[in-house]
């Protein structure tokens, strides 16, 4: 597995701003093209030290659906930690946009039977267990819940003030 980071925490910023994604500060400059390579950004965001960049991954995907056909890709070129980040993010951005879009595509499930998820017709009942599953695979007792609502507060602030 490629667990090497070679871009830097502005460049990553970079690349989100140029995909029009305003989740964190920073990201003015170029992005030496990381943002044309969705599964390596996928992959770099999702191993990053900076938990506001790993963060972002649900809110590129609410912004960019189209990042689904990546995330298998990037998810296998990843150790564990960084793989549960992944999916995890990944599944609450699908739950997401069921609760706050219902009208727009559905992001595929590409990771809910995989993170043991029964899931049901309510939207935010499947993020407070998928908070929960995270919690259980990760050993890493934060809320995960308010960390998801957290993402999407500030990417829908972003998106109605047009970016």
């Amino acid at each position: 597995m490629n667990n090497v980071i070679s871009s830097t925490g502005e460049q990553l910023a970079n690349a989100l701003h140029a995909l029009g994604v305003n989740f964190i500060m920073g990201g003015e400059g170029a992005d030496d093209e990381l943002h044309k390579n969705p599964a390596r950004l996928l992959v770099e965001l999702a191993q990053s030290k900076e938990s506001r960049l790993r963060l972002s991954l649900i809110p590129l995907f609410l912004e960019h659906p189209e990042f689904s056909l990546h995330v298998n890709k990037a998810a296998r070129k990843l150790e564990l930690t960084s793989r549960i980040t992944l999916e995890c993010y990944y599944t609450a951005a699908v739950f997401i946009r069921k609760k706050y879009q219902p009208r727009r595509k559905a992001l595929p499930d590409h990771f809910s039977k995989k993170l043991n998820l029964s899931i049901t017709n309510d939207a935010e009942e499947n993020l407070r267990a998928l908070a929960k599953r995270q919690r259980e695979i990760s050993g890493v007792h934060v809320n995960w819940f308010g960390t998801y609502q957290h993402a999407a507060r500030r990417w829908f602030i972003h998106a109605s003030l047009g970016k």
